[in-house]
């Protein structure tokens, strides 16, 4: 399946000839301590030291009585350290900046939580720290923006093309054209020119190794079913490849459904009709792309899946149909996100709640007897002010427009001072 980054034919390395060395460099150091026996046991060390690893699986009992089907589990990477499952990939390509003896960080963030937890990875070894983000994404993910300003990165927004993940992402591209030398890119999910795909599943895996090692040891049963949601692929990658070899576990890729497919506002690449194969940002899978090759703009609820391409291994897993891909609407990632607040007490992110989505419409349709795990690949604090309009809180725009008058006001007396 592999040849030097092809899945099936997606993936691959399609770089500026100026990238070709730095990149055969990051290759080099990931297959040398991926052959080294030492190098998981230290991951495995600092992430359990550091991120609240392993993270527990969640039996949703609430959930399963109301749903009347299989039994619902949900895999907790929200209570890794920064909130998310992003802190598994940065922290273990942080150790192989280590190795590298680079001294600088970029990154490209969407939702925020990719930034955030690679500004606290640089604050925690010492790097410099420099963050691309969407000038659209800044404005809805604003409290993961002063977050990662505190952590000591410089965070830039990005003002060209939709202002969205992928315009960060060219953005942290041309930086590190011209730091190579003193610069590793962290790219957030498993997309990319190849060995990025290959190295943030190799570390994300760890979600997919522990939920099958936790279901087996408390249950002794694997699951019937396993949902995450897909954006670019990092954690629906983690907790497959705990079951890719286990044909009786079936999993399910969910996607930004947006304001529905037939709407063109969405972001579903793996199963809408507006998607083809092509290549864009050093790799080819599918894309939303006119028949000229030009991204088409994308639209999610969820800042982390509002991405114009997919990771080239879930495109293989589609082709071959491993994996089965379904989408999630806005309206429907707030419906089951709110059922999922008031039945269990969990607040899952946007992103993760697209997971939720499908577990909740098929829950009824299993038996009593199956085991359904759902990847919560983050926390809702983060989208506080995308729920709370979602919601249309009253309470909550009279808090903000009271705290704009203040703050208005206070500065108004500085001022005149």
């Amino acid at each position: 399946m592999l040849d030097r980054g092809y899945y099936d034919g997606f993936g691959g390395a399609y770089l500026p000839e100026i990238l070709i060395a730095t990149f055969d460099e990051l290759e080099k150091v990931f297959q040398e301590a991926k052959g080294d026996p030492g190098f998981w046991q230290e991951y495995e060390t600092l992430m359990s030291t550091y991120s609240c690893r392993p993270t527990p699986i969640t039996f949703c009992e609430n959930l399963t009585r109301h749903f009347g089907g299989g039994r619902i589990f949900i895999k907790r990477e929200d209570l890794n350290h920064t909130g998310a499952h992003k802190a598994n990939n940065v922290m273990g390509q942080g150790l192989l900046v280590k190795r590298m003896n680079k001294t600088r960080v970029i990154a490209e963030t969407g939702a925020g939580q990719h930034g955030v937890a690679t500004a606290t990875m640089a604050a925690k070894f010492g790097f410099d720290c420099t963050i691309y983000m969407g000038e659209v994404d800044v404005e809805r993910q604003r409290p993961n923006v002063f977050w990662m300003e505190r952590l000591g990165a410089k965070v830039i927004p990005v003002r060209e093309g939709t202002r969205i993940l992928k315009d960060a992402i060219n953005e942290a591209f041309r930086d590190w054209v011209t730091n190579m030398d003193t610069t590793h890119y962290v790219l957030g999910t498993a997309c990319g020119p190849h060995p990025f795909p290959e190295m943030v599943t190799y570390f994300q895996s760890i979600i997919g190794k522990e939920s099958r090692e936790q279901l087996l040891e408390t249950l002794g049963q694997l699951p019937s079913r396993v949902y995450a949601c897909v954006g670019g692929g990092s954690n629906a990658m983690g907790i497959f490849s705990g079951f890719l070899n286990d044909s009786s576990v079936e999993l399910v890729g969910v996607e930004a459904g947006g304001r529905g497919l037939d709407s063109g506002a969405h972001a579903s690449r793996l199963c809408s009709e507006d998607a083809s194969v092509g290549v864009a940002q050093g790799y080819k899978t599918y894309f939303l792309q006119n028949q000229d090759g030009q991204m088409k703009e994308t639209h999610s609820i969820a800042a982390g899946l509002d991405y114009v391409g997919v990771s080239p291994i879930l495109s293989h897993l589609k082709k071959s149909g491993r994996v089965r891909f379904e989408a999630a609407t806005d309206d429907e990632v707030i419906d089951a996100m709110s059922l999922t607040i008031r039945k269990e007490g969990l607040i899952p992110a946007l992103e993760s709640a697209h997971a939720f989505v499908q577990a909740f419409k098929e829950a009824p349709k299993t038996s009593q007897k199956d085991i359904i795990l759902i990847n919560q690949s983050g926390r809702g604090d983060k989208d506080i002010f995308t729920i709370a309009d979602a919601f249309a809180d009253p309470a909550w725009q009279q808090f903000i427009i009271e705290k704009a008058r203040k703050i208005i006001t206070e500065k108004a007396k500085t001022y005149n001072a």
